[in-house]
């Protein structure tokens, strides 16, 4: 009988405005480092998703996000190395400030990129969800 586990959860934000979608380039981190990816955060303890997505948005990029501003756009459940992921990946096109690095340690660049035209090194999962989520496809895996 396999052993229980618990997946870790994530929440990601694709931040929109005028046809183009927030892109930031991670560094730093040891996790696809030099890759662009979205604002995204772990789900801490005692957390909801759009709590966590809330707080990281504030962190990584300075702006205030209203949990109506959040639309759920999909869904995917990954497998990395040893471990389960549930990531819920929202939308956003309303949000209060603007939007800056506010983590250069973590962060080498932002910029706005057009969803069918992802940089060469978008993290492959990243550029899955963004493409699936054009199609509104809601669910995904990955192993």
């Amino acid at each position: 009988m396999p052993e229980d586990h618990e997946p870790k959860t994530a929440s990601y934000v694709i931040f929109e405005k005028d046809g183009e979608i927030l892109l930031h380039k991670r560094k730093n981190t040891g996790f696809k480092d030099g890759h662009y990816s979205l604002v995204a955060g772990h789900v801490d303890e005692g957390e909801t998703f759009s709590e966590a997505m809330i707080r990281e948005a504030k962190e990584e990029v300075g702006v205030e996000v209203k949990p109506e501003d959040l639309e759920p756009v999909h869904v995917l459940h990954r497998t990395t190395g040893d471990s389960a992921y549930v990531d819920l990946f929202f939308k956003a096109t309303e949000w209060e400030g603007e939007i800056t690095n506010e983590e250069p340690e973590k962060c080498s660049e932002i910029r706005w990129v057009e969803p069918d035209n992802l940089p060469e090194k978008t993290i492959d999962y990243i550029a899955e969800v963004i493409e699936k989520k054009e199609s509104s496809e809601f669910y995904g895996e990955e192993k």
